[in-house]
């Protein structure tokens, strides 16, 4: 199977990789939200255990909305998807580590990880849109590591709404390629 097909396929099957983004939308908003009313380091947890969620109700939702949510069993791109997706919450331990020290660092470092993470979705769905998220993404946490830390502290708000500016842009996107 050639790259351009396999692309195709994880297109088709994720229906352009719109349901990660909408289930994220609620988890950061939920978890920043927990980091007020609760504590940070509950919101710590919110983040990293529902990030392990993030996968399985997206696939739920594929289901729901329109069939199949698994690539073959086989398909060349499953390995690098999975791979993908083991480096966020390996990532996420330096983010809580950081987050021990100083609470308002906790969602930009997440932002950074999970940002990184999506700069493998441009090959893996041959979709460029992805690297404006994970730039967004990357840019939000960075600001808020190294050039405004006050925004610390609502940074999973505006990581929510950038996911939420994303998820009709990856749904309308789906089965294009984009150039």
């Amino acid at each position: 199977m050639s790259i351009a097909g396999a692309q195709a396929d994880v297109r088709r099957i994720y229906r352009g990789g719109y349901s990660g983004p909408l289930v994220s939308v609620i988890l950061w908003a939920g978890a920043n939200t927990v980091y007020f009313l609760v504590s940070p380091g509950a919101a710590m947890a919110v983040l990293f255990f529902g990030g392990m969620l993030i996968f399985p109700l997206s696939a739920v939702i594929l289901r729901v909305t329109s069939g199949s949510a698994m690539l073959p069993k086989g398909h060349p791109s499953t390995a690098l998807a999975m791979q993908s997706a083991f480096t966020v919450p390996l990532g996420l331990l330096i983010a809580i580590a950081l987050g021990s020290y100083e609470p308002i660092l906790f969602f930009p470092a997440s932002l950074i990880i999970v940002g990184a993470h999506y700069l493998v979705f441009i090959s893996l769905y041959g979709m460029k849109v992805f690297a404006v998220l994970a730039a967004a993404l990357l840019l939000a946490g960075t600001a808020g590591v190294f050039l405004v830390p006050e925004i610390g502290a609502i940074s999973g708000w505006i990581g929510a709404i950038i996911f939420a500016a994303f998820v009709p842009v990856l749904f309308r996107t789906r089965v294009k390629r984009q150039v």
